[in-house]
């Protein structure tokens, strides 16, 4: 029955997009009930799945090298944060796409990734875990082009370049360690990597860093985090909170199995994922203040927590044997992003739906005399910020006491402990940035005077299915933030399984010793509010607060690195395939030079190509610049290398 489970949660998402089309054609009511039901489905599966820790099914017959699934632990864990999260946007979409055209595409993507995410976080080698990866990139490109404005396609093709790029180097990385390790069998890679000679491990590094950039540009990662600030503004906010909620976490749980099991207390791999997940953290969190759009202020918060996340893996290495506190954070921090992100975004798709901007200075006030929206949005923030009684709280004392715990090691050894007593401060700045930038949403939404020309607000501005996944999300945050012990513990204890933690112990939440880093953090923030939000990045008008975009805006990685880059790049190839095209015109022109000395003119070479114009391009070149010739070139690809692999 497990092993049906398994085969059930990936394959049935995947084989309902197919209806989505038929049933919308019968009515449009149908077809919104049918994406009610379907994830619903799926959620009761996941929950099912709970009763078959031990389940794994192998595929030997499938993609040559077969595919291979599992459960328990942390697999289980995530696919049922991920079937929920499903569930509830299910509840939330009807309701944001009433009345527009387009929505039988989101819905046929949308539930093509639930079904390739469910392959991720089931996946038992990293073989199955590359294909579900590269379909679940695919797939999700849909949301963030959904509503096809300039924004929307420019931000698409941001996302999907970083996906295949990503991909590819996570796909050269997993050949690599394919041809050291003879496996890609999770259970197989930590004893195979243990027995590689020492003069082998420079290629394991390179191999591992291949693949943390694959994973690392799925989670958000610096210096890979450039799609998320912009993705998520343009896509449609139940998207959003997948992208941000769950969708991340891929990334996450594949830097997790990497630092796990190919470099388990590797102190120059954990000194580079902490380094990378500090930087994460902090940049996210400077991003997000700065930022004056509702979105991208969460999407910035989302790479900020990420970052979180980061220095938890990496804390579990440098704890080795007793890096339960570093592994349950981590964990619970995954959990409670997720959750915390389901209630922010379906909140802020809330607004846009009143107010057609997400604009600060454009929707402020609006939320003033909404108390439903209020209480789970505060609910959301609070727990985010790491205020006490929610669930966030929980998960980043755990973290912040990982760093702590390592520091006293490094005391007890005589060891100097300076780098972390750094890490652990930037820890709590981070930690007070978030409580500052919730604060200012909180403040511009609920508590601020409406500006004039606001559109007036409707008495039912949010469905029921909205209402109830905004509660559900919220009585979780709160019922888990009061009950750590009972709830949060057992959970994180079961999940962390998989990452092989020690047994940890009881931690007393509540006492001032783990109170007063979450009093730091929030003094931080309280300070950073008033001093720098109030001060520097706003100004008074007319009597009411106007929020100023100070981010110089050339200032964008992107921009500023990455495209010049891939514009010189191009540019060399192209240098260098025209120079290759000449040999063969200056070849021609000697021999006629040197062999036809007395008929001159018979060899003649060409002299105008479509290579070197510029005017306007034939029909068949403008189809090679499109995106389906892209995916079919990189599927020929693919099929090519893995033809090559199999012989």
């Amino acid at each position: 029955m497990g092993e049906m489970m398994l085969l059930f949660l990936v394959l049935f998402p995947l084989a309902s997009a197919a209806a989505v089309y038929p049933l919308r054609r019968r009515g449009r009511d149908l077809r919104e009930s049918y994406v009610r039901v379907i994830p619903m489905v799926v959620l009761a599966g996941a929950l099912l799945l709970l009763l078959y820790p031990q389940a794994s099914v192998d595929l030997p017959w499938v993609c040559g090298l077969g595919l291979r699934f599992s459960a328990g632990g942390l697999h289980s864990l995530l696919v049922l944060v991920a079937a929920f999260l499903w569930a509830m946007t299910g509840l939330n979409c009807p309701a944001y796409f009433f009345g527009e055209e387009g929505c039988n595409r989101f819905y046929v993507f949308w539930l093509l990734t639930l079904g390739a995410l469910m392959g991720v976080f089931l996946a038992a080698d990293l073989f199955t875990l590359f294909v579900f990866f590269e379909m679940m990139s695919f797939t999700s490109y849909v949301w963030v082009v959904q509503n096809e404005t300039q924004e929307a396609l420019r931000a698409g093709e941001t996302y999907l370049a970083v996906a295949v790029i990503g991909g590819m180097a996570l796909l050269s990385g997993l050949v690599l360690l394919s041809d050291l390790l003879g496996t890609l069998e999770l259970e197989a890679l930590y004893p195979a990597a243990a027995a590689l000679p020492a003069d082998q491990r420079g290629r394991l590094y390179v191999a591992g860093g291949l693949c943390l950039a694959g994973f690392g540009a799925k989670a958000g990662m610096f210096p890979l985090h450039i799609w998320l600030p912009k993705a998520h503004p343009v896509a449609p906010a139940p998207a959003s909170a997948l992208l941000s909620g769950i969708l991340t976490k891929s990334g996450v749980f594949g830097i997790l199995i990497l630092s796990r099991y190919l470099f388990w207390a590797d102190i120059a791999w954990e000194r580079t994922l902490l380094a990378l997940g500090v930087v994460t953290m902090v940049l996210g969190a400077v991003l997000a203040v700065s930022s004056i759009d509702l979105k991208r202020t969460l999407a910035c918060s989302s790479m900020s927590q990420i970052g979180f996340i980061l220095v938890g893996v990496a804390m579990q290495g440098f704890l080795d044997g007793e890096n339960a506190l570093a592994a349950w954070g981590t964990v619970l921090h995954m959990l409670n992003h997720s959750v915390i992100k389901l209630v922010l975004f379906v909140a802020a798709g809330v607004v846009y739906h009143g107010t057609h901007s997400l604009d600060l200075n454009e929707i402020r006030g609006w939320g003033r005399g909404k108390p439903w929206l209020a209480v789970t949005f505060f609910i959301g923030a609070a727990s985010i910020a790491g205020v006490p009684g929610f669930s966030g709280y929980v998960s980043k004392t755990l973290l912040h006491e990982s760093i702590v715990e390592y520091i006293h090691v490094l005391e007890h050894a005589g060891t100097s402990a300076a780098p972390f007593q750094v890490v652990e401060w930037l820890f709590l700045i981070a930690g007070g940035l978030t409580a500052a930038y919730m604060t200012k949403l909180f403040v511009c939404l609920f508590l601020s005077p409406r500006p004039s020309g606001q559109r007036p607000s409707v008495r039912e501005y949010m469905s029921r299915g909205t209402q109830v996944a905004l509660l559900l999300g919220a009585l979780i945050l709160v019922g888990l933030g009061l009950t750590p012990g009972k709830t949060m513990e057992p959970l994180a204890a079961w999940a962390a399984v998989t990452l092989r933690a020690d047994s940890g112990h009881a931690v007393h939440y509540f006492t001032w010793v783990n109170l007063q880093g979450a009093c730091i953090s929030l003094g931080i923030g309280a300070l950073v509010y008033l001093l720098v939000i109030r001060g520097l990045l706003s100004k008074r008008e007319n009597g009411a607060l106007r929020y100023l975009d100070r981010w110089p805006k050339w200032l964008d990685l992107e921009e500023l690195v990455y495209r010049p880059v891939l514009r010189g790049l191009s540019f060399a190839g192209a240098f260098c395939a025209r120079a290759a095209a000449s040999v063969g015109d200056v070849c021609i022109l000697l021999g006629e030079k040197l062999l036809f000395t007395k008929a001159p003119g018979i060899f003649v070479p060409k002299r105008s190509e479509n290579f070197g114009a510029y005017g306007r391009k034939p029909l068949r070149f403008r189809v090679e610049e499109t995106f389906s010739f892209d995916l079919l070139a990189a599927g020929i690809g693919l099929v090519v290398l893995l033809v090559y692999i199999l012989l």
